[in-house]
Formats: C-alpha cells, structure tokens, sequence
C-alpha cells in the first residue's frame, strides 16, 4: 500500500523534486558566478559540457522524434534564452571582464523554473518520463547555448574595444 495519493505515480514525484533540485542549484550557481571576472573559456566551457547529455538518446528509452528535439531546441533558443540575454551584461572591469547581473535575475531564472515545472507536467502527461527528461534536456541545451554565444560575443566585443582602447 502506498502513501502516496493514487493521482501521483512515485516515479511522476521524483521527476518533480529533481527538476526542482536541479533549478535551485542552478540559481545558486549562477548568482555565485555573478560580479566575477569571467574569461571566454569560463564562457564556452559550460554548453560544451552539457552537450555530454546528448548520449542519453543512445538509451531506446530517451528517443523522441527530430520533429520534437528540433521544437524544444527553437523554445529553449527562442524564448527561453532571451530573458536570461536581456539580463545578462559583461563589463570591463579594471583589465576583466565581469558579468552583471541585473536584479531581476533571480525572478526570471526562477520564473524559467516554474515554467518548466508547469510545461513538464503537460507533457509528460502525453510521452514517457524518459522522453519528457531528454526533451527537457534539448529545451535547456538550446537556452543555454544561445545564451552562452551571446555572452561569447559581448565578451569578445568587451575584449576589442579593450584591445582598441589601450593602443
């Protein structure tokens, strides 16, 4: 007998506390990342690592189908990473480079959380909990790494006109 309500199936419950965990982690990295010297690698380093993920669709499980993983890459590079770009800033600082962090940050990373939250429950209401992570997984990869390239070329933008300025 379980005592959990019979609405919510136990594996439906972790995926909901993991996704959770893993945004709250998120925020607090990210706000320890900001008001930091940055560097390019520290820039590019991130979506590169995260890219590792893609072996999970190796796994039957995890496959979806192009048509979905190509619609979950354009949301998380369309929509989600737009909010996260808008603020985001890089500043010249002295010789670094630093992120600037607005003081919205926090309320859009958190409202991207419960966004997801909230569309991870209606999908996953209509493919496997497997899918529903890799396509969440395709969602997030494209989110950050549109917004890592635009923070590539603010950095490299930052870096001329430093080179430009010191001549």
């Amino acid at each position: 007998m379980s005592l959990l309500p019979h609405s919510l199936p136990l594996g439906h419950i972790a995926s909901i506390v993991i996704s959770l965990l893993s945004g709250i982690a998120v925020l607090f990295l990210r706000l320890r990342a900001s008001n930091r010297p940055t560097n390019m690698r520290k820039i590019i380093i991130p979506p590169i690592g995260m890219s590792t993920g893609f072996l999970m669709f190796a796994a039957p499980v995890m496959r979806i189908p192009w048509s979905w993983a190509l619609a979950a890459f354009a949301a998380g590079a369309l929509l989600f990473a737009y909010p996260l770009i808008r603020t985001s800033r890089l500043e010249l600082v002295g010789e670094t480079v630093v992120l600037k962090r607005s003081k919205t940050f926090i309320f859009i990373l958190l409202g991207l959380l419960i966004v997801r939250l909230l569309l991870h429950d209606v999908v996953e209401q209509s493919i496997t909990i497997p899918q529903t992570g890799g396509l969440f997984f395709i969602l997030a990869f494209g989110m950050i790494a549109v917004w890592r390239i635009a923070m590539l070329r603010s950095y490299t933008k930052l870096i001329q006109e430093k080179k430009g300025s010191s001549t």
